[in-house]
């Protein structure tokens, strides 16, 4: 049985138009996140989610700025008020790219104070002036790559070129050998992104990315959401937002438990972890009991209707 799911092999060439010509292109998210922390100057704190990726906290903790966290509802929204001061500042995410208009909700409100981690919201439009970072390899067959709003002209002609060759291993070895194959330079490769100083993307990444037919990736994203959740919703927990309010999902969040996270891998259904960092905190059960929970069932441009089939067969 061919797995489902799991990390990305090298992205198949296409033709499409760049979702993000005019944002600054740099070697991974978390760089596109302390660029613009950079950019903001002094800095008193930030605000973030507990429900979020440790990933996020290595550019904060880097640039020795406060952190201050708060808590999400099961809508994945904020679940309280924060009021910021003048040299504070609030991430928030735009969780499974299915935000896109809870976010613009946010922005009369926070405005120049508000950053956007769109690393599970791809397509997401960022408005003019607003401050927002992108990681591509969770939705195409990259090694790395992200992508910096931070209001300004994007230039990086201040950053040396990165190179790839190190870490896209697992890309190549998937395609030829499968996912199993490749899983261990998958982990290896994912580590050697961590406290990476800050470089323009590759030119191996550059040229994978310019030939994306990324209107292909958005409709069968979309076509893959509705077919599960035509025979999911009236089981699934989670109270999902309407697909006409946001752009392009990266996966779909289905409530589950352990058991059926095991019984799906049992059936090579890879599914991720969204975050296991978070069960090390204490006093916030609901961001825990998401990250235990939620089974991001795989729907990406890999597969069809009978892949989601399969899917719903082990459910």
């Amino acid at each position: 049985m061919k797995a489902i799911g799991g990390y990305f092999e090298l992205a198949d060439y296409g033709g499409g138009i760049f979702p993000h010509p005019n944002g600054l292109l740099l070697n991974t998210g978390r760089n596109a996140l302390e660029v613009i922390l950079r950019q903001l100057g002094s800095i008193r704190s930030i605000y973030l989610p507990y429900y979020t990726c440790e990933a996020v906290f290595e550019p904060i903790d880097k640039l020795h700025i406060s952190r201050k966290f708060y808590a999400v509802n099961s809508l994945f929204e904020l679940s309280e008020d924060i009021v910021l001061f003048e040299d504070e500042y609030l991430i928030v995410n735009n969780y499974f790219g299915i935000k896109d208009a809870y976010i613009r909700s946010l922005i009369p409100k926070y405005g120049d104070h508000l950053i956007v981690d769109c690393a599970q919201a791809l397509f997401y439009a960022t408005p003019p002036g607003i401050k927002a970072f992108y990681s591509f390899r969770k939705f195409v067959g990259v090694a790395d790559g992200g992508v910096a709003y931070t209001g300004l002209r994007p230039d990086d002609s201040a950053f040396p070129v990165d190179d790839t060759s190190s870490h896209d291993s697992h890309l190549y070895i998937r395609r030829e050998s499968g996912a199993e194959a490749g899983f261990a330079d998958y982990q290896r490769n994912e580590h050697l992104l961590e406290n990476q100083p800050i470089r323009s993307m590759s030119a191996k990444t550059r040229d994978i990315l310019a030939h994306i037919d990324y209107s292909s990736v958005i409709q069968r994203r979309r076509e893959n959401w509705r077919f599960l959740h035509a025979h999911l919703k009236g089981r699934n927990q989670l109270n999902l937002p309407d697909i006409d309010s946001f752009e392009c999902p990266m996966v779909y969040p289905f409530w589950g438990d352990s058991d059926l996270r095991a019984k799906m891998h049992q059936n090579k259904i890879f599914v991720a972890s969204y975050w296991p960092n978070v069960t090390d905190f204490d006093g916030y059960p609901e961001e825990c009991m998401l990250a235990d929970r939620i089974i991001p069932l795989p729907i990406d441009q890999r597969y069809s209707s009978c892949e989601m089939e399969q899917i719903l067969s082990v459910l």
